[in-house]
């Protein structure tokens, strides 16, 4: 009798592994003030979160391709392992730089696991019930920005940090085992194109210099490592366009770019994917660093961010209806940015309702406006290209998100030296470590 794929189970498995990887990506924020304490490094923290982003970004449209190649089941299964040895080694860390290693082995193995798991999904069900099942899958996000803040406060409490990257090991090997078991998949019988390796290893060269000139940039200001960094960009950027007109089949296809609308909207997902991502890491670090309060409670200020980013999604929906996309993104945008101009004028010891505050019209505004830019993203193209337009859709929020953490950790470390400045107090990286550190 043919073995057949266990429906149910694979897809609580992709769900559990979707809010896995996106856990990751908000819990460390609690949690970093009390790492930084211990393992100190805040000149190079905001690595912590950007090397993820960046490997993840890096190696999601190789994965996504090699899956189309031999197969879900394996590339997902190893996407899963890699993730597990980078949380191992994350816990093991007992260094700023080992961490951001670990990290990025972490990132790596994110970049395949969310592909995949969303290929997964589309395998299994039609059309009809496709859309239902991707939009439950979405709900991981949203559910893991309000978890992950809180669960990394309880952790770091309770049992100390290096257990928020512990606790994937365990969950990551029963998702390989219920994968390797349940998911049954056939003979490939789409004749191979040849892998765009070329394509690939310049796409993960801009994206590499990209962050690097932005992380000098923040570090040590306009200085020529940053000019160095910006020119390979652009020319690993002009070589990876020349690759890619000329690839069987290449990693990203040039066609999208000739939709001015596909263009725009995806630059502003990356402009507000990464304004929640600043939010998300530096709003903890601000209520505890600052104003003295517990990881907990430093998580609590983003819940009412990720209940109303619910709202604004749906709010983004009905807009879409009744208005112009163009409209409704001029709505959006402006919610949004009220809440982040609010967020910049605010003084250093601001109450905690006014972040609460802030936070929730902030999700209003980041939820609608995500929503709007994904929906308009894919009705800008033909439905023969609505899977490449998704999956660069995606990307474009990880570069965002990338870049403008290493931006606003530029603006973080900037305000607190003159705040320390202004108090006559030295702005070294001892009293800056110390400083966000809500142990001393």
């Amino acid at each position: 009798m043919k073995k057949e794929t266990n429906v149910k189970v694979v897809t609580i498995a992709v769900f559990v592994a979707t809010f896995m990887t996106a856990i990751e990506g908000t819990i460390v924020t609690t949690a970093m003030p009390t790492i930084v304490g211990s393992l100190h490094g805040i000149e190079i923290m905001n690595w912590v979160f950007s090397i993820y982003l960046l490997t993840n970004a890096m190696f999601t449209p190789i994965f996504g391709k090699l899956s189309d190649k031999i197969g879900r089941r394996p590339i997902f299964i190893l996407g899963t392992a890699i993730f597990i040895i980078g949380s191992a080694l994350c816990g093991l860390s007992n260094t700023m730089l080992t961490l951001i290693i670990a990290r990025a082995i972490q990132g790596i193995g994110a970049g395949a696991m969310m592909p995949v798991a969303l290929t997964i999904l589309a395998d299994m069900y039609s059309a009809e019930k496709r859309a239902k099942m991707l939009g439950l899958n979405s709900t991981a996000w949203g559910i893991a920005s309000v978890v992950g803040p809180l669960t990394g406060g309880v952790i770091v409490d309770t049992i100390g940090w290096h257990w928020i990257f512990f606790i994937n090991v365990p969950i990551g090997l029963v998702l390989i085992g219920l994968v390797s078991y349940y998911l049954v998949e056939g003979k490939r019988t789409v004749a191979s194109k040849k892998t765009d390796i070329l394509g690939s290893m310049l796409l993960m060269t801009m994206l590499l210099t990209l962050l690097l000139a932005f992380q000098f940039l923040s570090e040590t200001g306009f200085d020529w490592k940053v000019i160095v960094m910006f020119l390979l960009t652009v020319i690993a950027t002009f070589l990876f366009i020349r690759v890619e007109k000329q690839a069987e089949d290449p990693v990203i296809s040039l066609d999208l770019f000739q939709s001015r609308v596909f263009v725009v909207v995806n630059l502003v997902a990356a402009f507000i994917s990464g304004f929640l991502m600043a939010v998300e890491v530096y709003i903890p670090m601000w209520m505890q660093g600052v104003l003295g309060y517990k990881a907990g409670i430093g998580g609590l200020v983003l819940a009412p961010l990720s209940i109303l980013w619910v709202y604004g999604s749906s709010l983004a929906s009905r807009w879409m209806v009744q208005h112009s996309i163009k409209r409704t993104l001029f709505y959006t945008l402006i919610i949004s940015l009220v809440g982040g101009v609010s967020l910049l004028l605010l003084p250093l010891h601001t109450p905690f309702f006014v972040f609460l505050m802030i936070s929730g019209v902030t999700g209003i505004g980041v939820g609608a406006t995500i929503v709007a830019t994904t929906v308009s993203a894919q009705n800008s193209v033909s439905f023969d290209q609505l899977g490449v337009a998704t999956s660069f859709n995606t990307l474009s929020k990880t570069i965002g998100q990338t870049i403008m953490i290493s931006v606003f950790g530029l603006i973080l470390n900037q305000v607190t030296r003159q705040q320390l400045a202004q108090s006559n107090l030295t702005s070294d990286p001892d009293i800056m470590n110390k400083l966000v550190n809500p142990q001393t």
